[in-house]
């Protein structure tokens, strides 16, 4: 089933931060919004400013796919149907807004301990930026627009 944009906008941040409260969700949806309208690299590349195409980029959110590691992932978009705060939230995101603290971020992860790492990912195209319920973000450095 094709959904449309707001629709699987609402899925993927009801699947990747539902349990992390309203800043935590709204991170996530900035980070998503940062991927679709930075100005090089990567994302640019292969997003083309393009939200679908963000969302759909392979290995980039766990939610977007039904296999993880060989094993079926039952945490998909397609196993969460959104409720009206997360469609809120991507109407918020696609507005353009941002939360302070990811507002330049290109990633995040839940590292499931309580420290973040300083770079993510591990080839150094990020710098830790804050820390928002369980989910660490990070700002692109320097050698993310070489990528």
């Amino acid at each position: 089933m094709a959904y449309d944009i707001r629709e699987l906008f609402a899925r993927l941040i009801k699947c990747e931060a539902g349990g992390e409260g309203e800043n935590g969700m709204k991170a996530v949806a900035t980070v998503v919004m940062n991927r679709v309208n930075v100005p090089n690299g990567e994302y640019l590349r292969t997003g083309e400013g393009d939200l679908r195409r963000i969302l759909n980029q392979p290995g980039q959110f766990d939610c977007m796919t039904s296999v993880l590691g060989g094993m079926p992932n039952p945490q998909t978009i397609w196993a969460n149907p959104p409720e009206q705060i997360h469609y809120d939230i991507a109407d918020w995101a696609l507005a353009g807004n941002k939360i302070l603290g990811a507002a330049w971020s290109l990633w995040y992860f839940n590292p499931f301990q309580p420290i973040c790492p300083q770079t993510f990912p591990y080839n150094g195209t990020g710098s830790f930026s804050t820390r928002i319920e369980q989910h660490c973000f990070y700002n692109p450095t320097q050698l993310y627009y070489f990528t």
